[in-house]
């Protein structure tokens, strides 16, 4: 199965959103079936094959994530990113103040949603194959 240091790997190669579907493809390659971002403190739940799953602790101290979700900054946001204007953790700070709670990056079906933090779904973007 994968490892933390492969994971890593792959996503020391992520500049923007432009980076984001050869990131997913990498993933894929490794094993990774789906995982978790949670924008609060930026921890991740990677899950592989036979219930393999790898956590990923905190990358930043606690952010509020809005109550109420906000469809059209999140959109602005995402558009943004994925044209290369803004990095990663702009984008995470963006998403947080959009009521994003997590998103779900499923490598089988190459989608990525995004969910509210009563667990609503917000947006589901298909993810361009590479």
């Amino acid at each position: 199965m994968f490892t933390i240091e492969q994971i890593k790997a792959a996503h020391s190669k992520v500049r923007s959103g432009i980076d984001f579907p050869s990131y997913v493809q990498e993933m894929k390659s490794l094993g990774v079936l789906f995982y978790e971002h949670f924008v609060s403190d930026g921890h991740i739940q990677y899950n592989g094959r036979n219930n393999f799953i790898l956590s990923v602790d905190a990358k930043w101290a606690p952010v509020e994530v809005a109550e109420t979700g906000n469809m059209e900054n999140l959109k602005h946001s995402l558009l943004i990113h994925q044209q290369g204007q803004t990095d990663y953790l702009t984008f995470c700070r963006q998403s947080a103040e959009a009521g994003v709670e997590k998103w779900i990056v499923d490598m089988q079906h190459m989608t990525c949603t995004y969910y509210d933090k009563p667990g609503n779904k917000m947006l589901a973007e298909d993810i361009p194959i590479v």
